[in-house]
């Protein structure tokens, strides 16, 4: 006996460990959220849904108005003309609306119609222009001499076109032929200040003018 229970085999009985057994459930818990994610990954299936198309029918046009033609009435044509009988009018005797005249053809001739007498108009004559006319005197017509000039002793003649407005006043001097500076400012200066003229007129009106004067600087010898 002892021999036979030493040589039988015996069944060893293992014991099952927690840990394997969490591992075991940990996989099966991965498992299952891989199958889902693959599941929600899939793209859902497209449901065609046929179009339902109702047929309205047309409603039926509405019927026409019944139109009455109007009635054609052919004119009557007769042939008879009424004529209303005649009637005496009674003639009124019409007024000449042109009077006659009397015949003067004997008086101023055949043909000839008097005619009135055109009294002559007097003719008025424009009046004639005039010059200006000079109007300072004579004792006040010369310049003082330039001292620079008196000083060197020259002397000059001067042609100057002096402008003259409508109030007779020289409004400007103006040389007509070379002349000295200094010369030339002593004499306009002068002749704008104290030379008065009688304005020119023209039909009566004063008016501006110019004209042209020698002007002469000398040395009492």
């Amino acid at each position: 006996m002892l021999a036979y229970a030493t040589n039988s085999p015996q069944v060893a009985v293992r014991r099952s460990s927690p840990r394997t057994l969490l591992l075991i459930a940990a996989a099966h818990v991965a498992v299952l959220a891989l199958v889902l994610t693959a599941k929600s990954d899939l793209p859902q299936r497209i449901v065609h849904t046929p179009i339902s198309v109702t047929l309205v029918p047309e409603p039926p046009p509405p019927p026409a108005p019944n139109v009455t033609k109007p009635r054609v009435v052919q004119p009557v044509h007769d042939s008879a003309v009424h004529r209303p009988p005649p009637t005496n009018v009674p003639q009124v005797p019409v007024a000449n609306p042109m009077p006659k005249f009397p015949d003067i053809g004997g008086l101023v001739g055949p043909g000839v119609q008097p005619q009135p007498q055109a009294e002559p108009q007097p003719i008025v004559h424009a009046p004639a222009p005039t010059p200006a006319w000079l109007l300072t005197p004579t004792s006040e017509l010369k310049p003082p001499y330039p001292e620079a000039k008196l000083l060197t002793g020259e002397e000059a003649t001067l042609r100057l076109r002096l402008s003259i407005d409508e109030h007779g006043r020289v409004v400007a001097v103006d040389p007509i032929e070379p002349a000295d500076r200094i010369f030339l400012d002593a004499a306009r200066r002068y002749l704008m200040a104290h030379w008065r003229y009688s304005p020119a007129t023209q039909a009566g009106q004063p008016v501006g003018t110019s004209l042209v004067i020698t002007l002469k600087f000398q040395l009492d010898g």
